[in-house]
């Protein structure tokens, strides 16, 4: 029988495995949406970016197999509401909403750690009917990074 144990010693990773990490808003002046079907968000201004995240099409791409932190923000006029997705490879993964209260500008947020594959995708998705706002205040952002990486030994 072939035993499988999970290694997260730095000795073996890959000098740019155990470096990725990402941070970036959206870069627009105004607001986005509102659409009648889920759109995924492009976070076009990049603060930060080890190569994983793809500012075109605002899709991060697991370099490694490991387990990674994403934290994502929107800010909003609550004259209409604004639901957030955070995905992974199509799946709805955890969401934050922010419900019309009157004319009144909100932020939400929110995080969670992801075990991922190589190859694996995580992106943000606006809900349908919603909208998000940015502006040089950089309000509405997508953030990830890697905290360890996850290897298989088979002995």
């Amino acid at each position: 029988l072939n035993k499988i144990n999970i290694i997260t010693s730095s000795s073996h990773v890959t000098s740019q495995g155990n470096r990725v990490a990402f941070g970036a808003s959206t870069g627009h002046d105004g607001n986005i949406g509102p659409f009648n079907t889920e759109i995924t968000l492009t976070y076009k201004n990049v603060y930060s970016n080890t190569g994983s995240y793809n500012p075109a099409t605002g899709i991060f791409t697991a370099p490694v197999r490991g387990v990674y932190y994403f934290s994502y923000s929107g800010h909003n006029d609550s004259t209409r509401g604004m639901g957030l997705w955070l995905m992974k490879n199509g799946e709805r993964m955890i969401y934050v909403r922010n419900h019309p209260a009157g004319n009144r500008h909100e932020t939400a947020t929110n995080g969670m750690t992801l075990q991922l594959d190589v190859g694996d995708q995580v992106y943000v998705r606006l809900q349908e009917n919603t909208w998000i706002y940015d502006n040089g205040g950089t309000h509405s952002t997508f953030i990830g990074y890697l905290l360890f990486p996850l290897y298989v030994k088979v002995k």
